[in-house]
């Protein structure tokens, strides 16, 4: 499919915006595991995903992560553009977490047509909204909730991306997605093992009952 089809308010663009566009944009490959956006060192543009799958996060001055979203096909970074929103400055880092193809709006580009099109400016607030929705509800998640049940709702949440009961994750990969100490993952994935909801391998996590963590999740 074409860059035309995945972007979403492409036909209440005029011939020229259109144009314009098309001639701006580029196809990136980003290999799993490598980094497409790195916070305020670059200005990237925005990412457009055609397939694949990339992970947002955060990095505190101690070095500690915690995944903000994820986007998937057909959602888009804006965030990785920062740059061209004066007033906000967002230090996040966009890594694939599979081999992603994704499509680069130069973010001069995205601005000239944000100032030129409202379709464009109404879906880059309607977006901005959703992210800073997500973004919200995660400190909400954070601030309230006690960390059995985010560690229960994170496997469960895995397991259903992965189409797996298994997953190859380690315990400091699962620290990086919470924004936790690896010994507090180890702790709690334990006492999960213990109770027998999981069974931990070298590198990888089972899911032995998800239905005591699905109920562990929902108290």
């Amino acid at each position: 499919m074409e860059f035309t089809d995945y972007f979403p308010v492409w036909t209440r663009l005029t011939p020229e915006q259109q144009r314009k566009l098309t001639a701006a944009v580029t196809k990136k490959q980003f290999p799993k595991g490598s980094v497409a956006h790195r916070g305020s060192l670059d200005c990237t543009g925005l990412l457009l995903v055609e397939s694949g799958q990339l992970r947002v996060y955060i990095l505190s001055d101690e070095g500690r992560e915690i995944t903000l979203y994820r986007l998937f096909a057909r959602d888009m970074c804006l965030f990785s553009a920062a740059c061209m929103m004066r007033d906000i400055q967002f230090e996040i880092t966009v890594e694939a977490e599979r081999d992603t193809t994704a499509w680069m709006i130069p973010p001069e580009t995205y601005k000239e047509l944000m100032e030129a099109s409202a379709a464009v400016a109404n879906y880059t607030n309607e977006m901005m909204s959703s992210r800073f929705s997500e973004v919200m509800w995660l400190l909400e998640q954070i601030m309230w909730r006690s960390f059995d049940k985010r560690l229960a709702d994170f496997l469960l949440q895995e397991s259903v991306l992965e189409e797996n009961a298994v997953l190859n994750l380690t315990h400091e990969r699962i620290a990086n997605h919470l924004g936790t100490a690896r010994e507090v993952v180890t702790r709690m994935l334990r006492y999960f093992q213990s109770e027998g909801m999981v069974k931990l391998s070298r590198g990888s996590v089972e899911l032995t009952d998800p239905k005591r963590l699905e109920a562990l999740r929902a108290t």
